[in-house]
């Protein structure tokens, strides 16, 4: 665990002592190296299921997919914010990339805690770099807003978490997730011991986020400079399904009883989301809700708790990462040459940049769940084991899956295809930093369609 959270708490210190040329280039080079370190994370497990055992931190085969997530994202967002923060002085360069350095070393603590408390400091700690990227690198007026909404949802949810943890620690005498597996659960009888199982999800609901109280997320998104949107779809929302995943055993009699209203608002939350990205106008929104919407299906799929519904939720969680990310980049780079998010007001860039279309192609697949990919692998399990649960939920999965494919075909076509509009007179060429970029979040998801066990969890 250390030989990756040294190297990187080291990478704040090479930040702040390199030169200012080779500023980029170095953090980039650092930080690919630890990611590339990352992926020894993979490796076999010993009979127990933990591997890289201490007091406080151990991985497991449900932490190392996201733990790899979480290293291997730096190095693609420093690659993505460089010619976003070329004109800043070198002072506020160095703060930014110090920002997302921090909120990589949070991610690593929280996914590899093996403590409830230390989870929950740091699931709260990665609000900090967050709010900061938002409120100050944002591109518009509205970021403070978009910042004061993504504060109060994520504290308001998670207050009942932390008296929740400590009513645990009271009854059971540890937190310790390598105890709680085998401690006796409390009886959950009463009235109150409902408040508590609500109490325990609300915050991973919130961070998911639930629809109904996903009103945050797509204000976060589109105010956020690119890195912000890519950490909040690839790694941040997953801190929701990974807690819900840890914290439900624990809860384990109440779940099949007070899981319904939660299933029914995620499941439902898959239609209407698709649906209000069919009308959307503003890329990143159409993107941001698209996000809602799958991680509606992780969350319907952790609340039912079968061993294929959990494989499906991690197998999507990952999938949906890389590929949301890389569609976020692709709006970047639309932003960074025509300077407007409104998909009419750039239509036809096939024909200025045709490989840069043939990205966008492959990024709109992976979005609607194209076999073989592993999107579909996820969504495939999950769909399964929902309708073993319950057939009628097919309606409302069937329905999502065909809506998902409406608007990623019609995310695409709006901005690739059709008549270039005459206001668009000379744009800059794309970059090899941009293809790189592109290679970098697509080049895993096509490598995991050879090796999906990486990242089937627990059901190996």
């Amino acid at each position: 665990m250390l030989k990756i959270l040294v190297p990187t708490i080291m990478l704040v210190f090479t930040t702040w002592k390199t030169h200012p040329k080779w500023l980029w280039p170095t953090a980039l080079t650092q930080s690919l190296l630890i990611s590339l370190l990352s992926l020894t994370w993979f490796a076999q497990f010993s009979e127990t299921g933990w591997k890289s055992l201490n007091p406080f931190l151990a991985t497991d085969l449900l932490s190392s997919p996201l733990l790899v997530l979480s290293c291997w994202l730096l190095p693609i967002m420093i690659l993505a914010s460089q010619n976003h923060l070329a004109h800043e002085p070198i002072n506020r360069q160095r703060t930014y990339i110090s920002l997302l350095i921090s909120l990589q070393i949070f991610l690593i603590l929280a996914f590899a805690s093996t403590e409830m408390v230390l989870f929950f400091l740091m699931f709260e700690a990665t609000l900090l770099p967050t709010l900061v990227i938002i409120t100050r690198w944002g591109s518009q007026a509205e970021r403070l807003n978009a910042g004061t909404y993504f504060l109060f949802y994520t504290l308001a949810g998670s207050l009942p978490l932390l008296v929740s943890i400590l009513y645990i620690q009271n009854a059971l005498g540890s937190t310790s997730l390598l105890i709680l597996h085998y401690s006796p659960t409390p009886s959950m009888t009463s009235f109150a011991d409902k408040f508590l199982w609500a109490g325990c999800l609300l915050a991973f609901l919130v961070k998911m986020p639930l629809y109904g109280i996903h009103l945050w997320l797509p204000k976060a998104h589109v105010e956020a400079p690119i890195a912000g949107s890519m950490v909040l779809a690839a790694v941040l929302l997953k801190l929701g399904g990974y807690g819900m995943m840890r914290i439900l055993v624990t809860l384990e009699p109440l779940t099949k009883d007070l899981c319904y209203p939660f299933l029914i608002l995620a499941l439902w939350g898959v239609i209407m989301t698709g649906s209000i990205c069919l009308r959307q106008t503003d890329l990143k929104s159409l993107i941001a809700y698209s996000s809602v919407g799958h991680m509606g299906l992780v969350a319907a799929a952790i609340l039912i708790q079968t061993p294929w519904s959990f494989t499906g939720a991690l197998i999507l969680m990952i999938a949906h990462g890389l590929t949301s990310s890389a569609l976020f980049c692709l709006a970047n780079t639309n932003y960074e040459r025509t300077h407007s998010r409104t998909m009419l007001l750039a239509r036809g860039l096939q024909m200025i940049f045709p490989l840069m279309a043939s990205w966008w192609f492959l990024a709109s697949l992976a979005n609607l769940a194209l076999p073989p990919l592993p999107n579909l692998m996820g969504e495939l399990m999950i769909m399964t084991s929902l309708f073993n649960w319950s057939w009628f939920t097919l309606l409302l999965t069937g329905g999502g899956t065909l809506i998902t494919a409406g608007y990623s075909l019609y995310m695409f076509l709006m901005t690739q295809r059709g008549p270039l509009p005459a206001h668009i007179l000379a744009l800059e060429p794309t970059h090899s930093r941009e293809h790189l970029l592109l290679t970098l979040h697509l080049l895993p998801l096509l490598l995991l369609v050879f090796k999906p066990e990486l990242i089937w969890g627990w059901a190996i």
